[in-house]
């Protein structure tokens, strides 16, 4: 498993995303989302998950935090909510069909979900298990370790731990009846520190 294997979509919707998440999100967030997707299309393989929607995952991916950032938190929907409306907005934009842009919000929203069925909803699955790797820890050692490595050395943790569990506290404090504060109440600030990408 090589990080070259996984191509970027080269479509409208997949460059307007990446340029939203430059734009908006911090370096080291944007490098989890990106890190996210690459983790979520090599769990496809290892999992052996296919027919999946590439462009969609892309997407969802990369988007998946934006609703962290001021300019698109809610007061009142949950980060991963605002964030799925971002890419759902974004989707209309580059001309995806109303079921389509409702995939966006739907595997963005579950990306927090405590488990996601592959059955049910592929995408979303690898998207879950993407980010519980990636800031959870979870599944450390499912991928190759050169693939790992190759993959943090492209896209550098950086300042990840303390800007995404400022981000979730944040929203938990704000939003009590989001998955953020059951994220924060099942130690994700502790899995954070703990996670051993931390060390590679």
């Amino acid at each position: 498993m090589r990080l070259s294997e996984f191509s970027v979509p080269d479509t409208l919707a997949a460059r307007g995303a990446l340029a939203l998440a430059e734009q908006y999100q911090s370096e080291a967030i944007t490098a989890h989302a990106l890190r996210s997707w690459v983790w979520a299309e090599a769990f496809a393989l290892v999992d052996g998950i296919t027919g999946i929607d590439h462009e969609l995952l892309y997407v969802a991916a990369v988007l998946h935090d934006i609703g962290t950032v001021t300019e698109f938190d809610n007061h009142t929907l949950s980060y991963e909510h605002a964030g799925g409306h971002v890419a759902t907005a974004l989707a209309a934009g580059a001309g995806w069909e109303s079921e389509r842009r409702e995939r966006a919000l739907e595997v963005i929203v579950r990306h927090n979900w405590p488990r996601v069925d592959p059955a049910m909803d592929a995408e979303g699955y690898l998207l879950e298990i993407a980010t519980g790797l990636d800031i959870s820890g979870a599944r450390p050692d499912a991928l190759p370790r050169e693939f790992v490595r190759d993959v943090l050395d492209a896209y550098p943790r950086g300042a990840l731990a303390a800007e995404f569990g400022a981000c979730v506290v944040d929203q938990a404090e704000r939003k009590p009846d989001t998955a953020a504060r059951r994220l924060v109440d099942g130690g994700v600030l502790e899995k954070l520190a703990a996670n051993p990408l931390e060390a590679r």
